[in-house]
């Protein structure tokens, strides 16, 4: 029997990348053959050469909701994506593509839409983004992760299924992460996580934080990339990293509580880790809303605390992980009575019935 062809698109962050990557693992790679178009320099390209899939950059512009020259140039940039993208798609044949979103995939969608290519979309956060509003329009089928993004997408081909969580996450080993970063099993973790990009304000406040910290806990600080600070290279209790990968699983599992941002993809993973989080979302100078709404969503279902990065400081930072540290039992025992759907199993099947 034949392979059959399947093109995964998503960029501009990892967000728009490790949902991808969690359903290109579980595929049977006897039946599918599985290839990735991105942008040409974007952090999806890094993610990918790591699985060693065939990838394709394409010319990509940025989506604003705003007036701005650059919206010119980069409509251009657009439409000789879709140009580049049908041309990979005549290629490639495949039966089938699937997005995670990102301004990159806006022209792999339209040039699929073409060519007659099914397409599904998966949104991960309570309101769609730029992208998935442009691309639903196009999609045969659509996936959200929370039940209340169903009301902006056509509701006969919207399914609520979660967010898929990469499987070896869900595999990883206390001691084997305890070990990694040679601290000592007895003292809680505390694991902090900006995404991708890092976050200067948390940054900045967790290291200004650190004298006081590290006196109860020890720190992993996935600070993003260029942050690392050579002066606390050496300093007792406390590990930073730019950037993490096949290590993040064993770092996950012996890690107590969490403060992040609030992007969708990683606090459904720690929602399935039952880690008790604090999520610290981007303002909305900095971003849509939508991690705003995702924590205060995350916070009412009793998952997580939420702190704006405007009320951010040390006492406010030291109180909020107090407060989660004395309430985490309650926490874990919220997460463990959701009772999110295994979205990943769903896109699996869906896929395959293709």
């Amino acid at each position: 029997m034949s392979k059959k062809t399947i093109v995964f698109t998503g960029g501009g962050s990892a967000g728009h990348v490790t949902p991808n990557i969690a359903v290109i693992n579980e595929l049977n790679k006897n039946e599918w053959d599985i290839h990735y178009i991105g942008s040409k320099k974007g952090i999806e390209k890094e993610l990918i050469n790591k699985i060693a899939l065939p990838y394709y950059g394409i010319s990509s512009g940025k989506l604003r909701r705003y007036i701005d020259f650059e919206n010119i140039i980069d409509l251009f940039r657009v439409v000789k994506g879709c140009f580049d993208a049908r041309k990979v798609l005549k290629k490639l044949k495949p039966s089938l593509v699937f997005s995670k979103g990102g301004f990159v995939s806006v022209p792999v969608i339209i040039a699929a839409s073409t060519l007659k290519i099914p397409i599904f979309i998966h949104e991960s956060d309570m309101t769609p983004g730029l992208a998935n509003k442009i691309s639903q329009r196009f999609a045969t089928k659509i996936f959200t992760s929370f039940e209340e993004a169903k009301n902006y997408f056509p509701k006969d081909k919207t399914i609520v299924i979660g967010s898929p969580i990469r499987r070896e996450l869900l595999n990883g080993s206390k001691k084997k992460g305890i070990e990694y970063l040679n601290f000592k099993s007895y003292i809680p973790i505390l694991t902090i996580m900006g995404g991708s990009l890092g976050a200067k304000k948390i940054n900045e406040t967790v290291r200004d934080s650190l004298q006081d910290l590290t006196k109860k806990y020890q720190i992993v600080h996935l600070c993003g990339k260029g942050n690392v600070d050579e002066s606390l290279k050496n300093m007792e209790r406390y590990k930073q990293f730019e950037y993490v990968h096949e290590e993040l699983a064993d770092l996950l599992a012996a890690s107590q509580v969490i403060i992040t941002r609030g992007g969708s993809n990683a606090i459904f993973e720690f929602l399935a880790l039952h880690k008790p989080m604090l999520i610290i979302p981007l303002t909305k100078n900095q971003s849509r809303g939508d991690q705003i709404l995702n924590a205060k969503s995350f916070k009412e279902k009793g998952y997580a605390l939420m702190l704006e990065e405007e009320d951010l400081t040390i006492k406010t930072l030291q109180e909020s992980i107090e407060e989660l540290q004395n309430k985490q039992e309650l926490f874990i025992q919220n997460m463990k009575s959701s009772n999110q759907s295994n979205a990943l199993e769903v896109l699996i099947e869906q896929i395959n019935r293709n």
